[in-house]
């Protein structure tokens, strides 16, 4: 009885201190005397959860005949811990309003940036707490620089939508380098939204309705920054220069960095390439902050292509790569996070139909994004407008996709036929009336259903399944190493992540 009483005793104790371990996070952060760091590197992977990275090692392991996995950089990280993402008005957040709660510790309203849940007042971010700490700031992102992770760091606007108010903000935030992605609407659309602009409130930046020039762009380079677009000017930039927006040199749709599996390494720069470049021109005596996105994980996973939301993880890795070399360099000096704003598409690394089978490999025969691929099939329907043959859909996915190849191991059931050839028919007759059918947004959400089931029958062969063309709940798991990073351990709110940064930051 007593041995009994023992054990329960025990058992007791064991949980208490798992739970305090895991809840105890804040306290932890109110008690931290450690140093500041100098160097710090936020890595997001947007739309990035467990699966993500879990698929995406799954596949380097298979295609290197590994039984298991083959770790990621960020993976390997030795402090972990997981985050709630929920925003105030929605359980299900987007990247707005999880931005801005890991960039300012605040939570607050769906499409909302950098303000509070009302819209009325600008919230302080990281960033500009940094700034003000003599940290050199950088932000880096796949997606275009004005998106609304990005932004969330540097703009203070209603919602995020506004990407001519938020491209102003971003030449007036006087951070010292910007990169990746370009301008969305530098013109406004042709116009400045006046009406909902934060400077109508003295919050924002400020532009003369009369003055001549309106261009953001424009703008950011009479308030000194420098612009390159060419991969000769971005390599000729060089440690002292300040004050750069590098723009990539090839744009894909969405002003955005063409997705990892379209990329041509001659032509492109790459994430990897951005984050280097941000090292060489931000470090000096007071360090840095820079904050490196990999958005194009969030749009890979909203269109259900596993192959091309793999190439983005392993892209966001190849960023993570260089942080870590610099790390080697100063590792009583830095600071590495890598976290996520929420899960997208609801990854599931299994499927009904393969029961538990998983075939990753079968992965690495998809050579084009859904995005390239969807533009093939809107020139294949506008060039075939008499006669379309589903013969030619079907050569098509076999060149990109490799399905139909038995060689590849990826036959065709007569199912699976059917599938392709009723998407391919709504994909030559595809019009707008069709998104508002419940069925069609099921099958194919907002996306040409021939991409689509294309994408989708190449997840299941190889055991990946969907939930969602949306972003999901998921908690996010959060790694990181060096000075300060056992504050991000433990099962916690993603607001608390800038928080235990600010209190990092406070000790300088």
């Amino acid at each position: 009885m007593i041995r009994l009483k023992s054990i329960k005793l025990w058992l007791l104790f064991t949980a208490t201190l798992f739970i305090t371990n895991v809840y105890a996070q804040p306290s932890e952060r109110a008690n931290y005397q450690g140093p500041a760091p100098k160097y710090i590197f936020y890595f997001i992977g947007d739309g990035m959860g467990l699966s993500q990275a879990n698929t995406a090692e799954a596949y380097l392991g298979a295609i290197h005949q590994k039984n298991g996995i083959q770790k990621l950089n960020l993976t390997s990280l030795p402090k972990q811990g997981f985050y709630t993402t929920y925003a105030v008005d929605r359980f299900i957040t987007g990247s707005a309003a999880a931005g801005t709660a890991l960039s300012t510790g605040t939570k607050t309203t769906i499409n909302t940036i950098g303000m509070d849940a009302k819209r009325q007042k600008p919230l302080k971010t990281i960033a500009e707490i940094a700034k003000e700490k003599d940290y050199k700031i950088g932000i880096v992102s796949s997606v275009s620089i004005d998106h609304a992770t990005p932004a969330s760091f540097y703009a203070h606007q209603p919602t995020r939508n506004m990407y001519y108010d938020i491209s102003l903000d971003l030449s007036k935030s006087g951070f010292n380098y910007f990169a990746g992605g370009g301008f969305k609407h530098p013109e406004g659309d042709g116009k400045i939204d006046a009406k909902n602009s934060m400077s109508n409130f003295g919050m924002g930046d400020s532009v003369d309705l009369d003055q001549k020039e309106t261009n953001s762009m424009r703008i950011a380079e009479s308030r000194g920054y420098r612009f390159t677009n060419t991969v000769e000017d971005f390599n000729a930039l060089k440690k002292g220069d300040d004050k750069i927006i590098s723009i990539a040199p090839a744009l894909a749709s969405g002003a955005a960095l063409p997705y990892y599996i379209d990329q041509n390494g001659k032509s492109d720069i790459s994430l990897a390439d951005f984050t280097q470049k941000g090292i060489e021109l931000l470090d000096n005596k007071n360090g840095f902050f820079m904050m490196v996105e990999g958005g194009k994980i969030d749009w890979a996973c909203h269109a259900n292509d596993a192959a091309t939301a793999i190439q983005e993880v392993i892209q966001f890795d190849n960023a993570v790569a260089v942080a870590l070399d610099f790390y080697k360099k100063h590792p009583k000096q830095t600071l590495i996070i890598v976290a996520g704003d929420h899960e997208t598409g609801g990854m599931g690394m299994g499927f009904s139909g393969s029961h538990y089978e998983s075939a990753f490999a079968l992965l690495q025969h998809q050579n084009i994004s859904y995005e390239n691929f969807s533009n093939l099939i809107t020139d294949y329907r506008k060039n075939n407008t008499e006669k379309y043959n589903i013969e030619d859909g079907l050569a098509l996915v076999k060149k990109h996709f490799g399905l139909g190849d038995a060689e590849k191991g990826l036959e065709l059931s007569e199912f699976e036929l059917q599938k392709l050839s009723i998407a391919f028919d709504k994909s030559m007759n595809y019009n707008e009336e069709m998104k508002k059918d419940d069925q069609f947004y099921l099958l194919y959400g907002s996306y040409d259903p021939f991409t689509i089931t294309a994408c989708h029958i190449l997840s299941n062969k190889a055991g990946i399944g969907w939930t969602s063309f949306s972003h999901t709940a998921a908690p996010i798991p959060i790694r990181s190493i060096g000075v300060g990073a056992d504050l991000f351990t433990g099962f916690f709110d993603n607001t608390d992540v800038p928080k235990n940064l600010i209190k990092l930051i406070e000790n300088r």
